[in-house]
């Protein structure tokens, strides 16, 4: 535990490092500080998955059951999917604004509860559980980085109207490019937060006594797919585009938000997942 105390506190000093340069690039369009943050994060993505190897090891089951793993495996989602979008199209200012959500949630992680959850005391989980959670997870991880892209759709948007012709315009991505990423981003997350739905249907079936359909993370899970299904609706069927679109896109982002604060203030068996 020790061990793992250390690697976490040299992540984050890391992780800061890594976005302190990734801020230098976005003030001065400097490529070295971009090339050092980027290295950086890379490393910091090393680190995260190693301790979550390590922690799995210690503690025998696939860590996603308390308020600490689930945000840390969420902020291990930021890194590695604003990696990825970075390798294949280049977009500097993206993984800047992914990281700064990614580093403030591990550092808030800092004061997270580490204690297993009621779940797992009273032997509740099980392989379908651990399946539901991840999928829950990943489909947060890819409604966030939506919810990114709709917010420099507007930020753009807004200095056209202005005229404003910055250098930070010029490294934006197209208006058509974001909204794009934007929606591929909610087609991938809708069908995996089903998908964890689903599971959790028949795990709570399974496990959970009396009703379950009442439980507020229930509704609030269901408020959340609407919020993005709708929003996949009206995009797939041209009735909303552009900025109307991503405002609404933003408003959906607020449901995972609230979602997740549910699962420790009122829910009677989601405790942090």
């Amino acid at each position: 535990m020790l061990a793992l105390g250390w690697l976490y506190d040299v992540m984050i000093y890391m992780y800061a490092l890594s976005v302190l340069f990734y801020f230098a690039d976005f003030l001065s369009s400097n490529q070295r500080a971009n090339r050092v943050a980027f290295w950086l994060l890379a490393v910091v993505w090393g680190m995260q998955t190693a301790f979550f190897m390590f922690s799995m090891l210690e503690k025998d089951y696939f860590p996603v059951l308390t308020l600490f793993e689930t945000l840390f495996f969420y902020s291990w989602i930021l890194v590695t999917l604003s990696l990825i979008l970075n390798y294949f199209f280049k977009m500097d200012l993206f993984v800047f604004f992914t990281n700064v959500i990614g580093f403030s949630v591990l550092a808030l992680n800092l004061f997270a509860s580490h204690d297993t959850s009621p779940v797992v005391t009273e032997q509740l989980t099980s392989k379908l559980l651990f399946i539901h959670i991840t999928m829950a997870l990943l489909s947060y991880g890819a409604f966030s980085l939506s919810f990114i892209f709709s917010m420099m759709y507007l930020i753009q948007n807004k200095m056209l109207k202005k005229k404003q012709w910055t250098p930070l315009l010029r490294r934006l991505p197209s208006l058509d490019q974001l909204e794009l990423f934007s929606f591929r981003l909610n087609v991938i997350g809708i069908p995996i937060l089903l998908l964890s739905l689903i599971l959790g249907i028949i795990w709570a079936t399974v496990k959970v006594p009396g009703p379950f359909w009442y439980d507020p993370k229930v509704l609030m899970s269901l408020i959340v797919l609407f919020a993005f299904g709708f929003s996949l609706y009206q995009r797939i069927t041209s009735r909303w585009m552009g900025k109307k679109l991503a405002l609404w896109n933003i408003v959906a982002f607020t449901t995972v938000l609230l979602n997740y604060l549910v699962s420790g203030l009122y829910s009677s068996f989601h405790l942090w997942f």
